[in-house]
């Protein structure tokens, strides 16, 4: 069985409330209008205004359900011009064969002017005959408009469903890289320990497991509490202190969140990332920083580190930066209007640092 939703129920209500309203000025109204004293209206008169009201329906609906679909959506302008023409001069020609077939100018003569005798070869009343021509435009005109409505908003709707699957389908794709590329350097981390740590390497396998049980639960959400978010950082982090050495300094504050505060997983990790790749040096003194605090609804996340070349025979010298880059298109795609990121390096000072700021409400 089908079901009417509320949008069309509401447009079936507004056409017959509009047919109604012509109606009214076209059987009452007008007629009221004359001052006919104790005259007495013929039935004719009814008959040709139904006739007109009828006429004015299959203009209607046959312009804004075939000719507008088929021909000047189509770019057919002259044709659909050319149509518009015939239709007036059929739609002219069917009004004088109705008034004929029932005697309707015969009729309205006897009780317009009683005791005259009728003349069938006088010409016809001009105001009447403009009068029903200007409903004829105004019924193509109104017909008209709803059909080019009605064709944007179906476009509109169509538009907003392909950028909805193309969204989506994207933020897959890029929650798809994230994790290679996030278990590629957090492996490359634990290697790294087991030639200095076996002990502090299977500490770190521990922590790695925990944590993959937030990617494989939580990433496959389009969101994630704020507070495991934050917990995955704070893993993150600990499990990123095993392979640092007293020559890094390393600066955290987080804010505890509250609870009921969402956020799209594995959002912040990519600049972590950077910071534990790029500013840490085996020979040199660094410092990182990492601040995350909340405000009501808003989220201001920051990161420091200092940089330093990276080895050329490294796997991260060969990286294009996929991590951050995805991070930009995923906070463009699902926080356009709610987001602010800076980030750049100050020569001075030799650090690069990122600014993020977003609104979670």
């Amino acid at each position: 069985m089908l079901s009417i939703t509320p949008k069309k129920r509401l447009s079936v209500i507004v056409h017959i409330l509009g047919w109604l309203m012509l109606c009214i000025v076209l059987l009452l109204l007008s007629p009221l209008s004359w001052r006919m004293g104790e005259m007495e209206i013929p039935i004719q008169f009814w008959w040709k205004q139904v006739f007109l009201v009828v006429l004015l329906i299959s203009v209607f609906y046959t312009n804004e359900s075939v000719v507008v679909p088929k021909v000047l959506l189509r770019g057919k302008n002259y044709l659909f011009i050319l149509i518009i023409i015939l239709g007036g001069i059929f739609f002219y020609g069917l009004i004088i064969y109705f008034e004929q077939f029932i005697h309707y100018s015969e009729k309205m003569h006897e009780v317009f002017n009683p005791g005259r005798p009728f003349d069938p070869t006088r010409k016809r009343w001009l105001p009447g005959d403009v009068f029903q021509m200007s409903l004829f435009l105004v019924s193509i005109g109104l017909s008209t408009s709803l059909a080019l409505v009605q064709k944007w908003q179906k476009d509109e709707t169509l538009r907003r469903e392909l950028d909805r699957q193309r969204i989506n389908t994207e933020l897959s794709y890029l929650k798809a890289q994230i994790n290679p590329h996030f278990f590629f350097n957090t492996l490359n981390n634990i290697y790294a320990l087991t030639n200095l740590d076996v002990k502090k390497a299977q500490e770190a396998l521990l922590k790695l497991s925990r944590m993959m049980r937030y990617v494989l639960y939580e990433n496959q959400k389009n969101e994630t509490l704020l507070s495991k978010e934050v917990k995955f950082i704070e893993d993150y982090i600990e499990l990123m202190k095993m392979r640092l050495t007293e020559k890094v300094k390393l600066t955290i504050e987080i804010d505890n969140p509250k609870e009921d505060l969402v956020i799209a997983p594995m959002l912040l990790l990519p600049f972590l990332e950077n910071c534990f790749k790029h500013g840490i040096s085996s020979q040199q003194e660094s410092e990182i920083k990492i601040k995350l605090e909340v405000m009501g609804d808003t989220v201001f996340f920051e990161t420091r580190n200092h940089i330093f070349p990276v080895n050329p025979d490294s796997p991260e010298a060969h990286e294009n930066g996929i991590g951050l880059s995805n991070t930009q298109r995923r906070l463009s795609l699902i926080y356009p209007d709610k987001h602010r990121l800076k980030f750049g390096k100050d020569e001075t000072k030799q650090e690069y640092w990122v600014n993020l700021t977003i609104n979670l409400s």
